[in-house]
């Protein structure tokens, strides 16, 4: 097989109605559309679409393989759930980008690996469905889907070293969210799609303090809710009843975990020097 891609895109927080689908059609006569998905495999030729004019207008969450090395998920969330301010400390060029329209933020995760080819022995239409989890962690206020995008953008320098510029040597990480050396299944699907060096996220998780279990008392989060103003209740329910509940869920929770959790120390940040050279140092350890 000369070539192969793969496009898979995700509506999660509200369907395409029906004049919707018909624009995405009129991009691919063969692709696998509902209101909910968009699916299409390439032998040959290309789609003819924008990824990213479909993640703004349409999709929460898209994912893109090809054989020559690409790996490429792309996930949409509101703004008031992911501050863009935050996500900027993360960002590594083309490896994690990110850019803002209307009242939303689209996240970039790129890997590329030149000198290796596509695995067919995975299934390629799995890949989303392991990963998008990391999309609802973000909103709740989980950092570390982009703690692991930015290491193994560095990481990739092991790989080639032309990755960076040398004066890269002293960037500083950002901040180490709590949690590394326990990831959910989503994340370590995450990091596997991106290629995330598992000495090298080992090392990284050495200064991540013990991620606390997540238990979210009904009793609590109910005394939380009576606390709430009238109005944001109101505002809550009305965007409820327009179908947006998987949002409103999500908002919720990142409130409550935000005023309820415990405040743990900050780490001293490390180099990318630093980590790179102590994840080759713990490689060669008998």
């Amino acid at each position: 097989m000369s070539e192969y891609q793969y496009y898979e895109f995700l509506a999660i927080d509200r369907p395409l109605d029906d004049d919707e689908q018909a624009e995405v059609r009129s991009l691919s006569t063969r692709a696998r559309i509902s209101a909910t998905s968009f699916v299409n495999e390439y032998h040959w030729g290309d789609f003819k679409g924008d990824p990213n004019r479909l993640m703004e207008r349409y999709y929460d969450a898209h994912l893109y393989v090809a054989n020559w090395g690409t790996h490429r998920v792309m996930f949409r969330l509101p703004c008031d759930l992911l501050d863009p301010e935050v996500v900027e400390d993360y960002c590594v060029d083309d490896q994690l980008s990110t850019w803002v329209t209307d009242e939303f933020i689209v996240l970039d995760f790129t890997s590329e690996d030149d000198a290796g080819e596509f695995d067919f022995d995975y299934d390629a239409e799995a890949l989303l469905s392991a990963i998008v989890g990391v999309r609802a962690e973000l909103a709740a206020g989980d950092l570390r889907p982009l703690y692991l995008a930015w290491l193994a953008a560095y990481g990739a320098w092991e790989r080639d070293e032309d990755a960076f510029e040398r004066d890269a040597d002293d960037d500083l990480e950002p901040p180490v969210p709590p949690g590394l050396g326990t990831l959910t299944a989503a994340q370590r699907a995450l990091a596997d799609f991106l290629r995330l060096d598992d000495d090298l996220l080992a090392i990284a998780a050495q200064t991540s303090p013990p991620l606390e279990a997540i238990a979210d008392d009904p009793g609590e989060l109910a005394a939380w809710v009576t606390r709430l103003p009238i109005a944001e209740k109101d505002r809550l329910l009305a965007s409820v009843i327009q179908g947006e509940t998987a949002r409103v869920r999500m908002e919720l929770l990142r409130s409550f975990r935000g005023d309820t959790a415990t405040v743990t120390p900050v780490p001293t940040r490390r180099t990318v020097a630093g980590l790179l050279d102590a994840a080759a140092q713990q490689r060669v350890r008998p």
